[in-house]
């Protein structure tokens, strides 16, 4: 058997990201899941791209503030306490749009944990 208990800030950020991201799989050796906890301040995204997976579903639970995730169809808007899911081959980019005021904090949950992304182009 295995436990884990830990204090999400005291995890250290993934470097070169373009909003704080905190691994919570690579802190405790999660091998079937991706979860993730971003703090996104306004203007800044959580993917390093507009994307898609071949395989991996997301879920973003929005903690705090409103997340912003941009699809082909439209952008949603994800509030506190609410959750954005996103199936494999569905394109999105999920950010704090630059007009915001407040920061976002939300748990993204990516599985499998699989390398499978691919950028997205809209036009």
């Amino acid at each position: 058997m295995g436990y884990h208990h830990l204090a999400v800030d005291d995890i250290e950020p993934t470097p070169d990201r373009p909003s704080i991201q905190r691994s919570i799989s690579d802190a405790v050796g999660l091998e079937n899941a991706a979860v993730n906890v971003y703090e996104v301040a306004p203007g800044e995204d959580i993917p390093l791209a507009y994307h898609y997976h071949d395989d991996q579903e997301e879920l973003f639970y929005v903690l705090s503030g409103t997340l912003a995730v941009e699809t082909p169809e439209k952008t949603y808007e994800v509030g506190a306490d609410e959750v954005f899911v996103v199936e494999p081959d569905s394109p999105q980019r999920a950010h704090n749009p630059e007009s915001a005021t407040d920061h976002v904090k939300t748990v993204v949950i990516g599985a499998p944990a699989v390398d499978d992304v691919h950028p997205y182009d809209p036009e």
